[in-house]
Order: structure tokens, then C-alpha cells, then sequence
């Protein structure tokens, strides 16, 4: 009999290790506020709540695909209430409703809705508040939102509102488009004392100006589009969900505003279906968990913006370090460390000064010279590049850099992980010759994959982007680049959209976002061919006629930032790292205190072949069990005085459940596999 039977035999307060530890099925290994921008498949069990809710989450391919289930831990229960429940959930439970979430762009419908639900929440605000101001309230990707000059808005407030909407939703009034001159539309809002519409007028170039209205108690400048009748919005698909401040056209210099965010769908059970999308995301807050697991905080001594890893999240950072670069001298790149600041005159000659000045910090002085901390890491790799001549037998050259780069950002827009100030960049930059533009592409590309690939990431959405209008460098060698970024995309068969236009002045693009585990997209990798900066530069290399030549300058990153990225890994694991990524591995749990001298044995044991784990003792089992299970070890290890007279372990996973009694030497094994496998214990 191991030690957890034991126990749970002589103890009435305890039921069998399989009650004692969380069940969980294994993470498909391969966000907060951000939300999936395209269609969405959820299935929602009908009587889950806030805290169990059963959410699948698929990207669309065919209506037959069936997500697989994902049931959240309930933080707060007792392990062995939620593992007892998990037991019976198969069986129990009634059968999924399945939810296919429109978009904006699928649904003409949804899009009408959600514009017309703008347009009742203003009217709803003003009968409410007769003194507010209205100034724009456009449909967005979830919803739809309308700024107001008014005093700030409390929750109370959002809930009279939606009644007041519900009111005018009830009595269907007509939406009625009207077409005036620009005179006569300035007469009608000097009438109202509405400055913020003569502003809007203002803007408008074209003619003549539409006018909509609802009923004849309610009017607004709009092109549309919106229902008929506002009887064709289902009530109970609308909820309101915040209030936030907003400054008027987000310049902080003018008037702060109050902005109110509504979701709207066509039916109830998308609304469900949402919310509960939204309740998944909000227990994946990276934030939360950062703060939960001791990741990372963001101190207020020290600054805003500014990330201080804490030594679980640290290990994790090393860890994703570690891979990128052993994955890039693979891949015949050289490694550079560079400063983290340079003269002003630097970014002058780059540009950023003329372009990307309102990003910067301010400069500083040193001994009557200015310099600047960097935006930026790529014109220091130039000047590696530079420092000596180079010839068409060099390349490609490849550099790479985890450099740490600032960047001035207004502290309303900070947002844990997400938007910081001080950030570390995954930057390199190679130099090539035009023909090997498109080989080097398919190589960015390979590397691309195989490191998303280690950490879980396996879909992902791409882009192309055209030359823009306005653009440096001739029409040849564009045509050339943008073939090349085409021909490696279908060498490597990856599905793309293309972005016409939507490229960089200085060259097209590549851009790749990747969806986590509730189908959130992320952009995080980017290629970019760049026809600027070696001209600014004026770099050169010597060709086969020994006469200087322009090399082509591919910029690229793949994770895009490690705070970032360690943000979206948190919220796609939702903090339950794979067990080789877990800060801690291992946790040895001792029955009483004689066991610890024992466990402490162990523990050096796996310490020394490079094993993350911790002894914890001190409170009774159940605690150190359920406090492990808060803090999402993976695997713990029990010691009772069996244990220690056979020398082994008896084990349990957070993935597969109880594995049973095994030797010291054995654990180690079957967690050294697993770590090198990157597969789950």
C-alpha cells in the first residue's frame, strides 16, 4: 500500500489520492482584454458557471469539427471536491450546445446591430444625462463603444443606461436616413450645442451629409449602416461592460472623455457564449497570474511600465532565451550584445529622430554631447556590419540579439506584459545579395516555425504586404523582394492573405500572428525587407567586378518581445506551464517532519542532473497538496516512512494523474524523458 492510500485509510478527513489531487486532462500544448478577430466556435455546457464553465474554442474549417473540452480548475475548491467533480463530469453532464460566433466582417447583420446599439446607447445617455455631450460611437470588434463629455460614469450608471436602452430597444422605433446640406446640418447643431459634432462636420469632405435618425427624438452625423427598426436588436443579446477614460481624438493635451464599451450579438446564446469566452480569458489574465504564481510585477518605485522578473518567471526567461539562441547558431546566425544607448546624432542618421521622436525617451547629456536610449536595435547592427569591408562571398551575414530597447508610452496605454516601456527584442537582421532574398525568406520562415513550435504555437494567421503609396527604392527591386517573400510562402505552403498597400515605406513585409489556446491571435513574428536604412547608412559591399553594391537588409524578429510573449505564454497555458517549462518541476512533499531529512536527499538528487524542484513541509499534507495545486506544479512527489524505508517516491502529475510508487532513480528518469521529449509526466 503507498503512503496516500495510507493515508487516506486513517484519515476520515481524506478520501483516496484521486480525490486528493486535481485531475486535469493534458493542455493542448501546442489573453485579458484582447479577443479573437475571427470566427469562433465555443462549445458551453448549459450549466456551467462563471467558475467551471466547460469552453471549447475552434477556429471554423467545417461545421462538423468538434472542439475538445477544457474544463478551468476552480481555484477555491477543495482538491478533493474538484478532482470528485472532474470524476463525474464525463458522465454527468448534459450534452454540449454549440455556438458559432459571427464577425463583423461575416455578418451584415451583426454589423447593423452593433452600429445601431451605438446609436441607442447615446440617445439612452443623453435622456439619462441631458447635459452630456456625444462625440463618436463606431461598431468594433466585439461590440461597440460611444465617447461622452460628461462627469465620470460609476457602474450603477451602466445599469440605468442599458435599462433606458432596453426601453427605447421595446419601443421599435424606425432608424431614418436624411441627406442635408452642410449649412443646413451646421444650423441644426449650433441649434443642440453640440461642439464636438461641428468638429466631426468639419472633417467630413464629402457631400451632401447624412443625418440619422431614431424616431424623431434622436439624430447624429453617420454614413451608416444601420437596422431598420430598433425592434430588430434583441435585447438580450446587449450588455454593457465598461466605462473607461478616452481623450478627444487621443490627444492627451484636449478634453478627457468618457467612453462606455458594449458587446451586442444577434442572439442570447451568442451573448452567452461570449461572456463565458470572456470569463476563460479573464482567469487566463497574465496579469492576475503573474501576480498569483510570483512571475513578474510591475513596481511603482521604480516606474511605470518597467518589468521585474521575479525568479520563477526568470527561470522561464532563461529558458526561452536559451532555446532561441541555440536555435539560431543552428541556424548560422552570430550572436551580438550592443549598448543600450548611442549618440543622438545615430537616430538622426537613421531617421528615428524625423519619424520616431514622440516614441523616444528624451535625450541626455553627457560631456556636451547628447545621447539617446534605443527604440531601436537595428542601426547598431549596422555598424557591425560596417566595421569592415565586406564582400559578395560574405554573405549571407546573419546577426542576432536579445537587445533591450525603450520606447516612450503615454502610462494610460500600459497594460501589464502587453505594453510596456522597457521591453527585450528577439531582433535580427541579415544582409544578402537580391537572389538570395527569397532563400534567406524560407530560412526565416523554418526558424519561424521550429521555435513556435517549441513552445506550443501550431496555427497561425500570415500576411503579405505590398508597396504602399508613398515608398523608397525603384520599382525593380520591390517587384523582386515582393516575389521572393511570395515564392517563400509557397514554398513553405502556409496559407496568406495579402495586404495590398500595407507594407513599410522601405519595404514589404511579412507578418505572422498565432492563435493560442482560446483562439486569440497574436502578432509576435514579422520579416521585413528594408531598402532604407542601407542607403541612409550608405552601406556597401564589394561584388565580383570589385565595384561597391547595396546589400539587401531583411529585419526579423519571431517572438517579437520575451515580455510579450511570456504574457501570451501565461495566458495560453493559463499559467499551467508544460512540465519542461515549469519553473518548479517537482515538489517533495513530506507526510510529517521525520521524512524531511529524506526528501532533502532527494531533492539534491534531482537537483544535481539539472531537476527544478523544492521540498515544502510544515503544514499537514492536504495543505502542502492543495497549495501545490494553486501554485500549478506539475508533479509532487510524496514521502511517508514507507518511502523512506524503500527509498522511493510515490508520484502524482497535474496531467496524467497518480502514478504511483517508484524509485528515486526511476522518477528521474521518467522526468528527464519527459523534459527532453517536451511531452507531459
Amino acid at each position: 500500500m503507498n503512503v496516500l492510500h495510507r493515508i487516506a485509510s486513517s484519515s476520515p478527513s481524506l478520501v483516496l489520492s484521486s480525490s486528493i489531487f486535481r485531475l486535469q486532462s493534458p493542455i493542448n500544448p501546442p489573453y485579458s482584454s484582447v479577443l479573437p478577430s475571427f470566427k469562433t466556435f465555443f462549445s458551453v455546457s448549459k450549466r456551467a458557471s462563471p467558475g467551471n464553465a466547460r469552453i471549447s474554442v475552434h477556429r471554423i474549417r467545417s461545421i462538423s469539427e468538434v472542439a475538445p473540452s477544457a474544463a478551468p480548475p476552480v481555484e477555491d475548491a477543495e482538491p478533493g471536491e474538484e478532482a470528485d467533480s472532474r470524476r463525474r463530469g464525463a458522465k454527468d453532464e448534459p450534452a454540449e450546445e454549440r455556438v458559432v460566433l459571427p464577425t463583423n466582417d461575416s455578418s451584415e447583420k451583426l454589423l447593423r446591430i452593433r452600429h445601431t446599439c451605438a446609436h441607442v446607447m447615446a440617445m439612452a445617455v443623453q435622456k439619462l444625462f441631458p447635459d452630456s455631450k456625444v462625440t463618436i460611437g463606431p461598431w468594433i470588434e466585439n461590440g461597440f463603444y460611444y465617447d461622452f463629455d460628461m462627469e465620470p460614469l460609476t457602474d450603477k450608471d451602466l445599469k440605468r443606461i442599458k435599462k433606458e436602452m432596453d426601453r427605447i430597444i421595446s419601443r421599435n422605433l424606425p432608424l431614418v436616413r436624411e441627406e442635408v446640406s452642410r449649412d443646413e446640418a451646421q444650423e441644426r447643431i449650433m441649434a443642440i450645442g453640440e461642439p464636438y459634432k461641428m468638429e466631426i462636420l468639419e472633417s467630413i469632405k464629402e457631400d451632401p451629409i447624412t443625418i440619422y435618425h431614431i424616431g424623431n427624438e434622436w439624430w447624429d452625423l453617420c454614413a451608416g449602416p444601420h437596422v431598420e427598426t430598433t425592434g430588430n436588436i434583441n435585447r438580450k443579446a446587449v450588455e454593457l461592460e465598461s466605462v473607461a477614460g478616452a481623450y478627444w481624438r487621443g490627444d492627451e493635451n484636449k478634453a478627457m472623455l468618457q467612453r462606455i464599451y458594449g458587446t451586442a450579438w444577434e442572439t442570447e446564446e451568442q451573448l452567452k457564449a461570449y461572456l463565458h469566452f470572456k470569463e476563460e480569458a479573464k482567469r487566463r489574465d497574465h496579469r492576475r497570474l503573474g501576480q498569483d504564481l510570483d512571475l513578474f510585477s510591475i513596481q511603482d518605485e521604480a516606474g511605470g511600465g518597467l518589468v521585474f522578473w521575479h525568479p520563477k518567471g526568470a527561470i522561464i526567461r532563461h529558458l526561452i532565451e536559451d532555446s532561441w539562441k541555440k536555435i539560431h547558431m543552428q541556424h548560422g546566425y552570430e550572436l551580438l550584445y550592443t549598448p543600450h544607448v548611442a549618440k543622438g546624432e545615430l537616430w538622426k542618421i537613421s531617421g528615428h529622430l524625423d519619424f520616431y521622436k514622440e516614441n523616444m525617451f528624451d535625450q541626455m547629456e553627457i560631456e556636451d554631447e547628447l545621447y539617446q536610449l534605443r527604440p531601436m536595435n537595428c542601426p547598431y547592427h549596422i555598424l557591425v556590419y560596417k566595421r569592415k569591408l565586406n564582400s559578395y562571398r560574405d554573405f549571407p551575414i546573419r546577426v542576432a540579439e536579445l537587445g533591450t530597447v525603450y520606447r516612450y508610452e503615454l502610462s494610460g496605454s500600459l497594460h501589464g506584459l502587453f505594453r510596456v516601456r522597457g521591453f527585450t527584442q528577439d531582433d535580427a537582421h541579415i544582409f544578402c545579395l537580391e537572389d538570395q532574398i527569397k532563400d534567406e525568406i524560407r530560412g526565416v520562415l523554418d526558424l519561424t516555425e521550429e521555435i513556435l513550435l517549441l513552445f506550443g504555437f501550431k496555427k497561425y494567421e500570415v500576411n503579405l504586404s505590398t508597396r504602399p503609396e508613398k515608398s523608397v527604392g525603384s520599382d525593380d527591386i520591390w517587384d523582386k523582394a515582393t516575389s521572393a517573400l511570395r515564392a517563400a510562402l509557397d514554398d513553405k505552403k502556409w496559407p496568406y492573405q495579402v495586404d495590398e498597400g500595407g507594407g513599410a515605406f522601405y519595404g514589404p513585409k511579412i507578418d505572422l500572428k498565432i492563435e493560442d489556446a482560446l483562439g486569440r491571435k497574436w502578432q509576435c513574428s514579422t520579416v521585413q525587407v528594408d531598402f532604407n536604412l542601407p542607403q541612409r547608412f550608405d552601406i556597401f559591399y564589394v561584388d565580383s567586378n570589385s565595384s561597391k553594391q547595396r546589400p539587401i537588409m531583411i529585419h526579423r524578429a519571431v517572438l517579437g518581445s520575451l515580455e510579450r510573449f511570456f504574457g501570451v505564454l501565461i495566458e495560453h497555458y493559463a499559467g499551467d506551464f508544460p512540465l519542461w517549462l515549469a519553473p518548479i518541476q517537482a515538489r517533495i512533499l513530506p507526510v510529517t517532519d521525520t521524512e524531511v531529512t529524506y526528501c532533502n536527499e532527494v531533492l539534491s538528487k534531482l537537483k544535481s542532473q539539472g531537476i527544478r524542484a523544492e521540498v515544502c513541509h510544515g503544514e499537514r499534507l492536504p495543505k502542502l497538496i492543495r497549495t501545490a495545486e494553486k501554485q500549478k506544479i506539475p508533479l509532487m512527489a510524496v514521502v511517508g516512512p514507507k518511502e523512506v524505508e524503500s527509498g522511493t517516491v510515490t508520484v502524482r502529475s497535474r496531467f496524467s494523474g497518480e502514478l504511483g510508487n517508484m524509485t528515486v532513480d526511476e522518477f528521474l528518469s521518467r522526468v528527464q524523458d519527459a523534459v527532453q521529449e517536451r511531452t507531459s509526466l
